[in-house]
């Protein structure tokens, strides 16, 4: 233990101060790369997506072609999350949030990285061609584009950047649902608009918290002045209270049953109350009540479809 936490103050040629770690400390950089905790979530929605479309009964359930799901679409989320910080690196040096991140704390090399972020990339999308379907496989490359393409570069823009974001943010399901049957279908399509407005309240309750971070890195995440506190508010309340009707479709479909409904309905205006709350009242408490609220909300709901 001892081994994997040293580290040692090196210079590169430019003279910039850089830290150098033990191989234990290494591996642990390359692994905080991927993200696990927003892998989580990605892997949560995408077996939920694999198990809702899948067209067999239980007891020849396709476990081997889940997992192969579940590990292509990991490669492709962690590879893409270490291109992220790839691209952002000098502006996550800036914010207190993310200045200890491998990167933007200088631990790793940035041509290690891109090349790490590209093999697991392309290992992933390869993987969901090869031993799954195309339509796996193009609905990653799509994700992958959109997110470090459009997203990230647009956070430095706009505060659209949020909404642009949520459309390949949603696709994990669907990345799920193709696996399992090679096509998408209505319940498909729920799954996805459920994720595209949950991230909404989601990411606001985080930029409102760190929103001088944001601010002093440079990123228009949220607009400047008065239009500030307005857009965070809508943006929060308004898809939240738009997840009580779509989250209960699935019993227009008959893929759920009414131990589903009242706990989908319970669920989704507890979230919504969160949201509301930090639309009435900006604050770190009311933020921070509303992103844990989130982040127990998608699981449990995802859960409760999965055994409804």
């Amino acid at each position: 233990m001892a081994a994997i936490s040293t580290i040692a103050t090196t210079v590169d040629a430019g003279g910039t101060p850089r830290i150098a770690g033990t191989r234990g400390s290494i591996a642990v950089d390359y692994w905080r790369l991927t993200k696990p905790e927003v892998n989580f979530l990605i892997l949560l929605a995408t077996g939920a997506g694999f198990y809702l479309a899948c067209p067999v009964q239980v007891e020849a359930f396709p476990l081997m072609r889940l997992v192969n799901t579940a590990l292509a679409t990991l490669l492709v989320a962690s590879g893409a999350a270490a291109l992220n910080q790839y691209a952002e690196r000098r502006f996550d040096a800036r914010m207190l949030r993310t200045a200890r991140r491998p990167l933007a704390a200088r631990r790793l090399e940035p041509s290690a990285v891109l090349r790490f972020g590209v093999a697991l990339t392309f290992a992933g999308i390869l993987y969901l061609a090869v031993a799954l379907n195309t339509l796996a496989s193009v609905l990653a490359v799509f994700t992958v584009a959109s997110y470090l393409g459009v997203y990230t570069p647009l956070k430095r823009e706009t505060p659209r950047c949020t909404l642009l974001g949520a459309f390949s943010g949603a696709v994990p399901p669907l990345i799920g649902w193709a696996a399992a049957s090679g096509r998408l279908s209505a319940g498909a399509w729920i799954l996805y608009g459920i994720l595209f407005l949950w991230q909404f309240p989601h990411f606001m309750a985080i930029a409102w918290l760190y929103r001088e971070d944001y601010d002093r890195a440079g990123y228009q995440i949220l607009p400047l002045g008065a239009h500030r506190a307005r857009f965070v508010a809508w943006h929060s309340l308004l898809p939240a209270l738009a997840l009580i009707p779509l989250s209960l479709m699935p019993i227009c479909l008959g893929d759920a049953n009414r131990g589903y409904l009242i706990g989908a309905f319970l669920l989704s205006a507890g979230f919504a109350w969160c949201a509301v709350q930090l639309a009435l009242q900006r604050s770190n408490v009311t933020a921070r009540r509303l992103l844990f609220g989130s982040i127990l909300y998608l699981p449990a709901l995802l859960t409760l479809l999965m055994a409804a």
